[in-house]
Parts: structure tokens; sequence; C-alpha cells
């Protein structure tokens, strides 16, 4: 990514009933929390939700987190993953690129609490504050 050149991202945590979502700018490097998505029902994705978003944003790159266990393999979810943001890239022709998401929802899970408490530690929250971390981790790893 060129430094210079800025882009707007947006960065989303799949989940089978929610779908957390970032934004960021590239110029910045800074990930903010957007309102996640609520699936329609499990695994069936919100599409009108995910246009207007796509639509309101307009970024020119979309991270996926890729879920994979702490060695490295696949699971479930991950198939799943792969799969959402396929029809993104399709869908929309943008860029999507997917990125390791390893911890994310631990750490999302610790900051709620330490800066919250219990009575935020929801796991709406915890989908937009993993797709923000997913970002940033992003953003890091592309200065």
């Amino acid at each position: 990514m060129e430094q210079n050149y800025n882009i707007t991202l947006l960065a989303f945590d799949y989940g089978i009933k929610n779908i957390g979502v970032a934004v960021g700018q590239s110029i910045i490097g800074i990930a903010h929390t957007l309102k996640f998505i609520k699936n329609k029902k499990s695994g069936v994705i919100n599409w009108d939700i995910l246009y207007n978003l796509i639509n309101e944003w307009n970024p020119k790159k979309i991270i996926v987190g890729l879920p994979l266990q702490m060695d490295g393999s696949q699971q479930y979810i991950t198939i799943l993953t792969k799969k959402f943001a396929y029809y993104i890239e399709k869908e929309f022709n943008i860029n999507v690129e997917l990125h390791d998401e390893r911890l994310s929802t631990v750490e999302a899970k610790y900051l709620l609490f330490k800066y919250g408490g219990c009575k935020i530690l929801k796991k709406n929250n915890i989908n937009s504050l993993s797709a923000s971390i997913i970002l940033q981790s992003w953003f890091e790893k592309n200065k």
C-alpha cells in the first residue's frame, strides 16, 4: 500500500449469528468500530445491510478476519469465512484480503471487560471490536 495514498477500508469479523464491522483510512491507519450486522438467521447473511454499508463507506479494500486454530489449521468457520470473503469480492468487485484473526476475540473481550466491566461484555460489542482489532492489526502489518 502506498504511504501517501488514502483509501477507505472496511473490516469484517464474520460470525454465523453476527458480523462485526470496522472502518479505517489508510492515511491515518486507525480502525473504528461500526454497528455489527445481525444475520437474518444462523448463517444467512443480511445482504441488504451489507449492501448499504458498502455503498455508504465505498471502501477500496475489505479485510476479513480469517479464523484459524492456534496451530494454523482450519476449522469449519474458516471455510464459511472464506466463502463470505469470496462472495463479497465477486458481488461488489472490491479487493478482499483475508487477515489472520487469531486471538482478536480474546483481546476484544479483555478490553471490553477492562474498560466497561461485565455490563459491556456482550457478543455484539465483541464482534465489532474484534473487527476493529483485525483492521488495526492489518494496518500495523502493512505500514
